[in-house]
């Protein structure tokens, strides 16, 4: 049941960000580093990959045909088919070095990112959520190495989260409404040099996370106990979302970078997309909400 199978033969630097549009039947994901957003068409197989002006951390899918975009230094809409942006907010001032990571929209359609000093991964980050009627990025919590594993529980009252270097992933009670988080916890902690990277909850309100240095995936229950664990033939997953037309395909990023010859060599499967077959369901991607509107052009 847990067997995996390569996706394609691209070979990402640093694949992340996978998400599963259900209109198109398609995943779409990022290679930070390249920079380039992919596409994978379900039924053909078939991956197409348009180039990025610089870093991309994240995508989110509007309700239109766009994208949102998380660029160094903006928060962007990208139109696939004419390859166009079209920004939606700026962080107030750009910091040197530093970048967006991982990104996800939350159950009521809130784009919540993190940034991280992309050179150092000192704890200079900030997690940030998208004000939806003011263009506006509003810090929530500061002081973050790498910012990931954003995720919701199916209610949209638990939200997660990990600053990766601190070897944990976090729960909060999430005011739905607000979008306030509140009452910090340790909801699970790894073993170096394994640190959690992206995560995705499926139907039963089970978190799964791609633990990076650690060439597993991990299914998490809601109170934290290890439910089950996929080994994996890359050391370096990435992120993981839940696809296919049944929403029962996990599939796995994976990373390649810094990577040597005879690394590369001895580990094929690195920066490869995995699919999963779990026998477990996954949940619908929210979408950004249409009250976000883009009030500046680029």
């Amino acid at each position: 049941m847990n067997s995996y199978r390569r996706i394609g033969d691209q070979v990402d630097i640093l694949g992340e960000s996978p998400i599963w549009h259900e209109r198109e039947q398609a995943l779409y994901w990022v290679d930070v580093r390249r920079p380039a957003i992919r596409r994978l068409d379900h039924a053909s197989g078939r991956v197409i990959t348009w180039s990025m002006p610089d870093l991309v951390g994240s995508i989110a899918f509007a309700e239109d045909s766009r994208l949102l975009v998380a660029l160094p230094d903006r928060i962007a809409l990208f139109e696939p088919t004419m390859e166009k942006f079209e920004t939606v907010a700026r962080l107030q001032a750009r910091v040197p070095d530093h970048r967006f990571n991982d990104g996800r929209c939350d159950r009521q359609g809130r784009f919540w990112v993190g940034t991280m000093h992309n050179l150092t991964r000192a704890p200079e980050g900030a997690l940030y959520r998208l004000d939806r009627e003011q263009g506006e990025l509003v810090a929530t919590k500061s002081g973050i190495c790498i910012p990931n594993s954003l995720a919701w529980s199916p209610d949209g009252r638990t939200m997660y989260f990990a600053d990766s270097l601190r070897y944990a992933i976090f729960a909060y009670d999430f005011e739905v409404a607000s979008g306030r988080m509140s009452n910090e916890r340790t909801f699970v902690e790894t073993r170096a040099p394994g640190f959690p990277d992206g995560s995705t909850v499926d139907a039963d309100g089970y978190l799964w996370n791609a633990e990076f240095n650690a060439w597993r995936v991990v299914r998490y229950a809601p109170d934290g106990r290890i439910d089950r664990v996929i080994a994996l033939p890359a050391e370096r997953p990435t992120s993981c979302a839940f696809g296919g037309p049944n929403l029962d395909v996990l599939y796995v990023t994976t990373a390649s970078q810094w990577m040597t010859e005879n690394e590369m060599a001895a580990q094929p499967m690195a920066g490869a997309l995995l699919a999963i077959d779990t026998g477990v369901r996954g949940l619908p991607e929210p979408r950004l909400a249409a009250k976000t509107a883009p009030h500046a052009h680029s």
